[in-house]
């Protein structure tokens, strides 16, 4: 088994055997440290020796020994003990997979939801916190410690190990999938650094996305979300040139969409819109599939898109809605319609200063024709964002104006 195929298959036990030991002993925050040292030594000592007959069991029973040396605070057995792991599981672990069981609790609402999405990779995403740390240019120290946290704030609330039940059982599911929207979205735009996405988040969010569908598919917002994450990873291979420059929708080569995602996350759209329910992420999967279904930007069914966008915007007010429906409205209206759409949100100051807000209506004034307007907005546009990628495209399309 090659080292890429043993660290999924590390990514996909490791939320199971947590989910193992902490049913079984409690001590959510031990058993989950324990996990991460039985995962570090398999990723040690798999490649050499090779996977064991029962990897599972091999994690539980490692993490097992691991949690009573932490308990003992017995190192020499540690050491001993961590040479010597077996293969066989304890007959007691039960076969159930509480991966969806660990992911609510990681998702408790004691924690930010920055705490949420942090203790999410680590103990169900199986991400080490190194990883983590890279993931959001943060220092190792500082992710230690805003996960240590977390752990302690689940501690100190009093999280058990079970679903939640009716109305909260909802409300959590509310957070969880916004912590999976949350890694997806810093995984396909990066908010700072030089690469515009990280592959690896956005893999790893359709992965515990695709998990939770399997364990509740009824949910139209679980399917959803889903169908989202799907149509906007499709385009990933199109958003970028050769040399990491940001290309926009619009002249996007779409032979390099992966269609079979856009064939699946297009079937996920249209069985959902079958339920009676019409939640956020579903009409912003309707959307995209409407992107989707273009052959060429310009056979876009802009009237559409702009449709699902007042009806998104009617059900989950939001200003970066109303941002993306100005650009919907000035395709079916012109620019000068979007452009005045742009303007209700100049008074709303979670937008002020926004890099987002200045490159639409700079987008939009170069569409109307002013390219002195637009130059001036790209370049504050450019200068207000931490990506440098997102930088890069910016101060291009001012320099095109300007000329």
């Amino acid at each position: 088994m090659t080292t890429q195929a043993i660290e999924d298959l590390l990514r996909e036990l490791t939320p199971q055997v947590l989910g193992a030991l902490t049913r079984r002993n409690g001590r959510f925050e031990e058993c989950e440290d324990a996990v991460q040292e039985a995962v570090l030594a398999a990723a040690v000592q798999w490649p050499a020796e090779g996977v064991p007959g029962n990897p599972r069991g091999w994690l539980i029973t490692v993490a097992s020994r691991r949690l009573i040396d932490q308990v003992r605070s017995d190192h020499a057995r540690r050491e001993r003990e961590a040479a010597t792991a077996a293969e066989a599981a304890p007959e007691d672990v039960p076969d159930t997979d509480d991966s969806l069981v660990l992911l609510f609790l990681c998702c408790h609402p004691a924690l930010t939801p920055a705490s949420q999405t942090a203790l999410t990779l680590r103990a169900v995403g199986g991400l080490t916190t190194a990883e983590i740390a890279r993931a959001f240019l943060v220092p190792e120290a500082t992710m230690a410690a805003r996960i240590s946290r977390a752990k302690q704030r689940i501690k100190a609330a009093g999280g058990s190990f079970g679903l939640p039940r009716g109305a909260e059982l909802d409300e959590r599911l509310r957070v969880v999938l916004h912590v999976l929207y949350l890694i997806f979205n810093e995984g396909y735009t990066a908010t700072s650094g030089g690469e515009l996405h990280r592959a690896d988040l956005a893999r790893e969010a359709i992965r515990l996305t695709r998990m939770v569908h399997a364990q509740l598919p009824g949910g139209s917002e679980v399917t959803g979300l889903l169908a989202l994450m799907l149509l906007t990873h499709a385009r990933r291979e199109a958003r970028t040139t050769a040399a990491g420059d940001l290309v926009p929708l619009d002249e996007q080569d779409r032979a390099k969409w992966d269609r079979a995602l856009i064939d699946e996350g297009t079937a996920l759209v249209k069985e959902a819109l079958a339920r009676p329910a019409l939640g956020p992420y579903l009409l912003q999967a309707a959307i995209a599939a409407t992107h989707a279904d273009a052959a060429t930007a310009e056979e876009t069914d802009w009237r559409q898109v702009h449709a699902l966008y007042l009806i998104l915007e009617r059900i989950a007010p939001n200003p970066m809605v109303t941002l993306n429906r100005a650009v919907a409205l000035a395709e079916t209206e012109g620019p000068p319609a979007g452009l005045a759409l742009l303007a209700t949100l100049d008074g709303d100051e979670r937008m002020a200063g926004h890099h987002r807000l200045l490159s639409v209506r700079a987008h939009l004034l170069e569409k109307a024709g002013d390219p002195a307007g637009a130059h001036e907005h790209y370049r504050r546009a450019a200068k207000a964002t931490a990506s440098l990628a997102e930088r890069r495209y910016l101060e291009s399309r001012a320099g095109r104006v300007r000329t």
